[in-house]
């Protein structure tokens, strides 16, 4: 099986993007509240058909971990309510489709998080995201200002509460930002990088995990930096007398395959452990296109991992399969349930 950790929903249908505008227009006109959502079933296959669906089928994967359009959270929009209102219609919209394709797709939720609001607020929606409607991972924004990071950083106590409640509920982060509001940084082409590699940053200048030794978190998008970087990063741990990463992190930390060419990913893979790599794609996302030197999708990802050199069979199977199995404790026993759901 090929499981693909990193799916956003970005193939949603128009009426969900035309309810965020009216949304958004209502905070400065209070009298002006959105029209009632409504989405029909077939209007969620009409548009997943073509896209995602479309790609999983030609690129030989089989089920993906899927979650809402990562630049469409924005946390920094709004309010509190804002936010949460937001979240329940996006969560609740990842679990339709996966209703209607049980066999394909697999719930990761967005959080409610709001820039100053205690990371804790947003407990109630990931236990609904868990235990009613069948998620196996949440998406963790460690900058809901959206560009000006205002919040303390990820191994800062202020984010304990969460992790609490991960723990209990074996579920994985996957370390992900939404759009930017900061003019200085794009957001698919710096503010997400950015934001992968400090991430990791913190997680190697702090005791995060000997609080939480089985705490996860995938952090997304070959890990920003840190691949091409790792032994600038081994040697700050040195010099601040941490232990070596392997001890220090990846029993906690891993990275998935969204880099989108071959150079990329035999860095990575010659750098990381397999252990501690997660095949991803991250389609329809970040880069639609085709590459004019290859002839194929920038995001076909499975075409590189396939080509990597130095990577065993082995390596293969855990990269494709097992260490998601791993890392997210909740997902095999979803594909299970799913698919006798399927089959009934």
């Amino acid at each position: 099986m090929i499981i693909d950790c990193h799916g956003h929903y970005t193939s949603e249908p128009s009426a969900l993007i035309e309810y965020r505008k009216q949304q958004v227009a209502s905070l400065d006109a209070p009298s002006r509240t959105p029209s009632p959502l409504r989405i029909s079933d077939d209007e969620i296959r009409e548009r997943l058909e073509p896209a995602q669906l479309k790609f999983q089928r030609e690129r030989g994967t089989d089920i993906t971990v899927f979650s809402p359009r990562a630049s469409a959270m924005g946390h920094h929009v709004g309010d509190v309510a804002t936010s949460l209102a937001w979240t329940q219609i996006c969560n609740d919209m990842i679990h339709r489709v996966v209703t209607l394709y049980p066999k394909n797709f697999i719930g990761a939720c967005q959080l409610p998080q709001s820039p100053g609001t205690p990371p804790g607020n947003c407990i109630p929606e990931l236990e609904r995201c868990v235990n009613e409607l069948g998620f196996v991972a949440c998406n963790l924004n460690p900058d809901p200002s959206g560009g000006y990071w205002r919040e303390p950083p990820l191994s800062d106590q202020w984010w304990y509460p969460l992790y609490e409640k991960m723990v209990e509920l074996a579920v994985p982060a996957m370390v992900h930002v939404t759009a930017t509001c900061n003019p200085a940084f794009h957001t698919t082409g710096s503010h997400y990088i950015n934001a992968d590699t400090a991430a990791f940053v913190q997680f190697l200048t702090s005791d995060l995990f000997k609080d939480f030794p089985t705490l996860k978190f995938i952090i997304p998008h070959g890990g920003g930096a840190v691949p091409y970087h790792w032994g600038r990063y081994r040697g700050l741990a040195q010099d601040l007398k941490r232990p070596p990463l392997k001890e220090l992190l990846l029993n906690n930390v891993y990275f998935d395959t969204c880099v989108y060419h071959q150079a990329g990913i035999d860095l990575l893979t010659k750098v990381i452990p397999a252990d501690n790599i997660l095949f991803a794609s991250e389609m329809v996302g970040a880069v639609k296109g085709i590459d004019p030197e290859t002839g194929h999708y920038f995001d076909d990802t499975r075409r590189y991992v396939d080509r990597a050199p130095g990577l065993s069979a082995e390596d293969k199977l855990k990269i494709f399969e097992g260490n998601a199995l791993k890392v997210y404790p909740r997902l095999g026993k979803q594909i299970s349930s799913q698919s006798i759901t399927a089959r009934a």
